[in-house]
């Protein structure tokens, strides 16, 4: 089953340095019908403003995974953990059992991105932090595991039996991905435009899938795809 998310039906948030878009329940924002899907709690797309973020604040219990689409942000936070994480590239914080961190927008343009928030398999356990680039041209026209459960290849570890996955696709080239049955695939548009399954979709669409489904995603324009396997 496959359940299309316009990005204009998504909850927002806008304050004088933050635009968000939240394709899940978060902050000021509830829909019972969009609580998360398997273990993915939380999916925002934040535009952040030249020298602004987000300030020292909190979390436990929670993987937190960042793609950058557009500029930079860097990250500092309570283990002496600090590091710049540039557009198309990712960076994981596992909360464990708590700590603090900020996120930055140190550039002298905006930076818009993924924040992406999956429950972890069991609570507790050390927090920690880590980046990695990943070029696009890796990506071409194929599946890249960007972090995983799994701690295979080079992919970021999270602590959820889960994957993030991007893929970039040319006009009138075509990518497949299977969902199993008994897990949850949530996939968004951060550039482009496709055909899934017959349906077109367009820059920042999303789409919540319950396996099993076979997607098919056409390009109509050059396009790159965050996806989110999860139980």
């Amino acid at each position: 089953m496959i359940d299309i998310r316009r990005f204009e039906d998504l909850g927002t948030f806008q304050n004088d340095w933050l635009d968000a878009h939240y394709h899940f329940s978060f902050s000021r924002y509830y829909d019972p019908a969009r609580m998360g899907h398997g273990k993915l709690r939380v999916w925002n797309d934040d535009r952040i403003r030249a020298q602004t973020g987000f300030p020292p604040h909190g979390h436990r219990d929670m993987e937190i995974i960042t793609y950058v689409r557009q500029g930079a942000i860097t990250h500092e936070d309570s283990l002496g953990n600090k590091g710049r994480t540039e557009a198309g590239d990712v960076q994981v914080m596992s909360a464990g059992r708590g700590v603090q961190h900020s996120e930055w927008n140190a550039e002298t343009s905006e930076t818009t991105l993924f924040q992406i928030w999956i429950e972890p398999s069991e609570a507790g356990g050390a927090p920690g932090w880590g980046a990695r680039k990943f070029p696009k041209a890796d990506r071409s026209g194929q599946w890249a595991v960007l972090a995983s459960g799994d701690r295979k290849e080079d992919a970021l570890p999270i602590r959820q039996n889960a994957k993030v996955l991007g893929a970039t696709i040319k006009t009138d080239e075509s990518l497949e991905y299977t969902l199993s049955d008994g897990r949850y695939g949530y996939f968004v548009l951060a550039d482009g435009q496709v055909e899934l399954n017959g349906e077109t979709l367009n820059a920042r669409d999303g789409a919540a899938v319950t396996g099993p489904e076979t997607l098919t995603f056409k390009g109509l324009r050059n396009a790159e795809i965050v996806f989110v396997d999860t139980v």
